[in-house]
């Protein structure tokens, strides 16, 4: 019997010891789950970033393209700026010397008034006729000058008056659309 004793006592023991370990296998099991919860939060945080991530880089994308399609315009812009500026230019340089001309006309035409009156009193008949047609063609053209420089002034005027609307519509968020139909044209 005391074979059977240490039997039992030892199988005692040895349920004892596969206790332990079940309690050590279910621990682990329990850790092993919190773990795969962990890890099942971890992924679920990691697919949210890759999505936050991919809305960023969509973002930054469309507002390269955009701030690239900008940049084109205001080039444009600034092209058709100074290609304006060069016209008025070219068209003040024009009517300062048709002022010019015309100034230097009046004088020619003062000057020939006086010889013309010094000539009266030496009865030059031929010469006065010849004057007074010569002032007669001066006139004229004096008033065709005058309508041209009015006709000059009201287009420039108008010019300046497009261009200042113009400003102001492409500052009042027609810019934007202005931008997007220019790129639309631009593309082959």
């Amino acid at each position: 019997m005391d074979d059977s004793g240490a039997i039992l006592s030892h199988i005692s023991s040895l349920k004892d010891m596969l206790d332990q370990i079940d309690e050590e296998i279910e621990s682990n099991f329990q850790i092993t789950r919190e773990i795969e919860s962990e890890i099942v939060r971890c992924t679920e945080i990691e697919t949210n970033l890759a999505v936050k991530e991919a809305e960023l880089t969509k973002i930054l994308f469309m507002s390269q393209f955009e701030i690239i399609g900008l940049l084109s315009v205001t080039g444009d812009l600034r092209k058709s700026v100074e290609f304006l500026e060069g016209q008025l230019d070219n068209l003040r340089r024009e009517r300062d010397e048709m002022l010019k001309r015309m100034s230097d006309r009046r004088e020619q035409f003062t000057t020939l008034c006086i010889e013309f009156q010094r000539d009266i009193d030496k009865d030059k008949n031929n010469e006065l006729v010849n004057l007074l047609s010569e002032k007669e063609i001066l006139e004229n053209e004096v008033h065709l000058l005058d309508d041209k420089i009015n006709s000059l002034k009201h287009s420039m005027l108008a010019f300046e008056e497009q261009i200042l609307e113009d400003l102001h519509t492409s500052n009042s968020g027609d810019f934007i659309n202005l931008i997007f139909y220019l790129l639309v044209q631009k593309r082959p």
